[in-house]
């Protein structure tokens, strides 16, 4: 089968569109003939990070069709329109991913191929009102972006939740998934263009990442913010946030480090949490509440498996908004 290799060599240059062999089916597994994949910013660093000469297929996101179901397997079918959910060896929502914990990609092969074999508790029925590319990028993102507002930040109806750096997958879904639940969605991009979409995707105000945050938010009572980005934009999050407000951080895009001032940060009795991916449990959580609330992924654009390379240099330009999807078949 065709699919996106990753040779050991760091970077684009271990990076090669060829032929591996199909995975087989084992008991408890499915095979999926996938239709589409999604790119994340976790795709760039394993470029870095898998340095063995084996051959990795990866990716994370995917959707397709179970061509094959293993001994043991009764609740998915062959046939059955699925999404891959990309957490490994968490099963239920739990304060911190299990020992052993991994996600789809590395070290395990990924959806960047025709095919993939997943055990069966990692994919899920397709909802039904996702075309395949939205159902390709879904994954990683969405159940990320779930866990960050309910489980960490126990976003609430009537609440005001700050995502700084709108534009990407995660922020994208985090704007509809908090509009879904009754809470007032603020986000900044030093881009118009983004502001505007973010508004037309639901975002009550889009506020210019270069301007004086405290002053357009002056009138604002923000109970929650979920910051991405790092260094660059996380002490401007604390200073918008109200006396024992909640911040939740998941990426350092911009920077890992920063100087805190602890004393400021005490007397305002903020509350800081970290959070990564989700387990099983919170992704049929999320896949619930976007039945319920008929949410899809917004997509940028679409590649076709072959030229992952030219998705990836977007992806990494930062200038798509939403998700971008790679077509498989």
């Amino acid at each position: 089968m065709r699919a996106m290799l990753h040779n050991g060599n760091p970077g684009y240059e271990g990076l090669s569109y060829g032929e591996i062999n199909e995975p087989t089916v084992k008991a408890g597994e499915v095979k999926v003939q996938l239709k589409t994949a999604g790119l994340n910013h976790r795709d760039l660093f394993v470029l870095t990070r898998h340095t063995d000469r084996v051959p990795l297929i990866i990716g994370s996101d995917g959707a397709g069709i179970v061509t094959e179901i293993g001994e043991g397997v009764t609740t998915i079918q062959v046939g059955q329109e699925v999404v891959v959910i990309p957490s490994l060896g968490w099963q239920k929502k739990s304060s911190a991913p299990p020992k052993g914990f991994e996600i789809l990609g590395l070290p395990d092969n990924g959806t960047f191929a025709e095919t993939i074999t997943l055990p069966v508790e990692n994919v899920a029925p397709k909802p039904e009102h996702l075309n395949w590319e939205q159902a390709g990028v879904l994954g990683l993102g969405a159940v990320t972006g779930y866990r960050a507002l309910f489980t960490r930040g126990h976003l609430q109806a009537g609440q005001t939740v700050f995502i700084p750096g709108i534009g990407s997958g995660v922020a994208t879904f985090m704007v509809q998934m908090a509009k879904a639940v009754g809470a007032r969605v603020i986000v900044s991009s030093r881009s118009a263009e983004k502001r505007e979409k973010a508004l037309q995707l639901g975002a009550d105000l889009a506020i210019d990442s270069e301007g004086d945050w405290e002053e357009y938010l002056k009138g604002e009572t923000i109970d929650l913010a979920i910051d991405s980005v790092g260094a660059a934009t996380f002490q401007k999050s604390i200073n918008v946030l109200k006396l024992g407000g909640t911040i939740v951080t998941f990426g350092a895009s911009a920077g890992d480090t920063f100087p805190l001032n602890l004393r400021e940060f005490f007397y305002g009795q903020y509350n800081l949490l970290g959070t990564t991916m989700g387990s099983i449990e919170e992704f049929h959580e999320m896949l619930a509440d976007m039945q319920r609330s008929k949410w899809a992924p917004v997509v940028d654009s679409v590649f076709p498996l072959k030229e992952t390379l030219q998705a990836m240099h977007k992806l990494e330009e930062g200038k798509q908004f939403g998700k971008i999807a790679l077509k498989i078949s």
